[in-house]
């Protein structure tokens, strides 16, 4: 490439810049975040590393004659890549589908963005493909699409038809070491970008209707922090006597004194009893709505036992109750102890598909209170996509609804709900850390 292309390029893309801070000035920040490099020994179309964007001053130059707007789509398309974090997402993943899954995430932003400048929104291939995904997933993101296509194992003419349908940038240079101070820094700088992103997107875009509304959908989940499942389930324990000594119940001063001056004579001994909070009574509701994959419920239980049966929250006797409900209750099962829980795991079949109503748990449960059947409830978990009709009235327990993946701007979830979003790698994290038995202190 001469310098003249390189030029040409540079011109064509400081132009795309401009026109798209024009018409989105809430990305301000992040449009303008990379520096401009001729790379023709490094890519035949664009490719970043997060700190500088390498372009092909051909390639921009063959687009820019057929219409601008498809180098204004291709630049927003890498500056997407960067604020969602999709460079340092890519490590341990197969770098087909997730690669795949980026440009597919990236490209249905574009299509609901209702700007002149990024002109038309493609054919009939990725709306159908859009379409799947939309009802497997309330929000396009990089993580949910990579999901489905590992799930669906795609023969691999399907994967190339799609490959070339999203193909827009050269994602070679993601791959770094994500343990690499550099790129823990690029991170770090992207997330705190789409953080300042985030809140001008909230405050410009309350009340319209311009498709912006797609960006921050995916922003929140970028700019999301992992999730301690663990410590969250421990707000739903109860304080519980257990036998075992307690190191903080007694002056170590007192103690040693008896030693020194009468022999083997403490003058104090430590209780053979603490106070540790436990769950006990506990409630489960699991959404078996068209919407809810069986795959993920069982993900999800599966992790929860995990939590439960390590010896610091799950007490000896239990009450737990799982509840499967759709626009009404399907099923109620009762839990005495892990055996039970991990048998209902490996066994559970979903019962229901019609649309989704959370008022019927809410009153079973509360029927089940004034049986006297939950004296102790915290709290209850329910596993849903958080589409659906809520109760109005704040349950005299805390209530949290647990989503996996990033609900839409158009849900909106009641004020006094604890909404909690993991992901897979969250729940992942938390399973591998939890124990795998209670041998460990006293028994479970």
């Amino acid at each position: 490439m001469g310098p003249e292309f390189a030029s040409i390029g540079r011109d064509i893309l400081c132009a795309a810049r401009n026109e798209l801070y024009m018409n989105l000035p809430y990305l301000d920040a992040v449009l303008c975040a990379l520096s401009f490099r001729p790379g023709e020994d490094r890519t035949l179309s664009l490719a970043t590393d997060g700190e500088i964007l390498y372009y092909h001053g051909g390639y921009l130059a063959d687009r820019y004659l057929r219409t601008r707007t498809l180098t204004n789509r291709a630049y927003l398309h890498v500056i997407l890549h960067c604020m969602l974090r999709h460079l340092a997402k890519k490590r341990g993943k197969d770098p087909v589908l997730w690669d795949l899954a980026c440009d597919a995430a990236v490209e249905s932003i574009l299509c609901r963005l209702e700007y002149p400048c990024l002109g038309e929104n493609g054919g009939p291939v990725r709306q159908k493909f859009f379409g799947a995904c939309r009802q497997e997933m309330p929000v396009l993101t990089a993580e949910g699409i990579y999901r489905r296509l590992l799930r669906l194992q795609l023969p691999v003419y399907e994967t190339a038809t799609l490959q070339r349908e999203f193909l827009v940038d050269d994602h070679g240079l993601w791959d770094m070491d994500p343990k690499d101070d550099q790129r823990q820094r690029q991170d770090q700088h992207w997330k705190d970008l789409s953080e300042r992103t985030q809140t001008g997107m909230e405050t410009v875009l309350a009340g319209q209707a311009t498709g912006g509304e797609a960006v921050l959908e995916q922003v929140r989940v970028a700019v999301r922090e992992g999730v301690d499942y663990r410590a969250f389930l421990r707000r739903f324990a109860v304080p519980r006597e257990i036998v075992a000594v307690d190191g903080d119940s007694f002056d170590y001063i007192y103690y040693t004194y008896g030693l020194r001056h009468y022999g083997n004579l403490p003058l104090v001994e430590p209780l053979e009893t603490r106070e540790e909070k436990r769950i006990e009574d506990f409630v489960i509701a699991i959404d078996t709505s068209m919407s809810t994959s069986g795959e993920l419920v069982r993900q999800f239980l599966s992790c929860t036992y995990a939590v439960l049966r390590s010896t610091e929250t799950f007490h000896r006797k239990v009450n737990i109750r799982i509840l499967q409900c759709d626009d009404r209750l399907r099923s109620d099962t009762v839990i005495h102890d892990l055996e039970e829980l991990r048998r209902y795991m490996d066994h559970v079949t979903l019962v229901g598909g019609s649309a989704t109503d959370f008022r019927p748990v809410f009153a079973h449960i509360a029927q089940l209170q004034a049986e006297g059947q939950l004296p102790t409830l915290r709290g209850l978990l329910y596993f849903t996509d958080g589409m659906g009709i809520y109760p109005q009235k704040r349950p005299p327990y805390e209530t949290a609804f647990v989503l996996l993946d990033e609900p839409p701007l158009s849900i909106k979830l009641p004020p006094w709900a604890i909404r909690l979003v993991l992901d897979l790698q969250d729940l992942e994290r938390t399973a591998q850390g939890s124990p795998s038995s209670g041998t460990e202190g006293e028994p479970i």
